[in-house]
């Protein structure tokens, strides 16, 4: 029997909204998906923490789907939650809604999963508490996520391949 406890993925919600403003966008008037991604990892970073309560470390974004660009002066929700768990791994997801101010109109603008590892103060990987779903958004997420977490393994292994082969000795300039 094991004594990791468990929580339920709303105990690791994060919900946070900006405003677009004309130096968060691109020459298309959209908002730059590098800003996007870095909104996306902070909030997920916050549900990862809330979850472990340690320290934790961006292991990998799996995922980022731009479904529909964002305009400037509209708002933009990130809403993010622990899905599943390994031993010291959680994979959280990221949906970011887009909403035009002015109209009300909202639509889902893209989806991320990324995946965070628990670490103690001396860097070692900790054992991190189950997650449960409860919500059918929630437990579809955490039903799919083994193949995610099947892919995301197979997907670190090439890399780990490709790093064999690639010279990092290449002269500047």
């Amino acid at each position: 029997m094991t004594d990791r406890i468990t929580k339920t993925c709303s105990q690791s919600r994060v919900i946070k909204t900006s405003r677009v403003f004309p130096l968060d966008t691109n020459n298309h008037g959209t908002l730059f998906g590098g800003k996007l991604m870095s909104m996306i990892d902070d909030v997920a970073s916050i549900s990862a923490s809330r979850h472990a309560r340690c320290e934790i470390v961006t292991a990998s974004t799996d995922s980022v789907d731009f479904l529909f660009p964002i305009q400037k002066d509209h708002s933009v929700c990130l809403e993010s939650y622990v899905t599943w768990v390994g031993k010291s791994s959680m994979e959280v997801f990221v949906k970011v809604i887009s909403e035009n101010l002015m109209t009300g109109e909202r639509q889902l603008a893209a989806t991320s999963f990324l995946t965070f590892v628990a670490l103690s103060k001396e860097g070692k990987a900790l054992t991190v508490p189950y997650v449960k779903p409860v919500s059918e958004e929630e437990i579809m997420m955490n039903e799919s996520a083994p193949m995610r977490a099947d892919n995301r393994k197979k997907r670190r292994e090439h890399s780990k391949t490709l790093g064999e082969k690639i010279n990092v000795n290449v002269p500047w300039g």
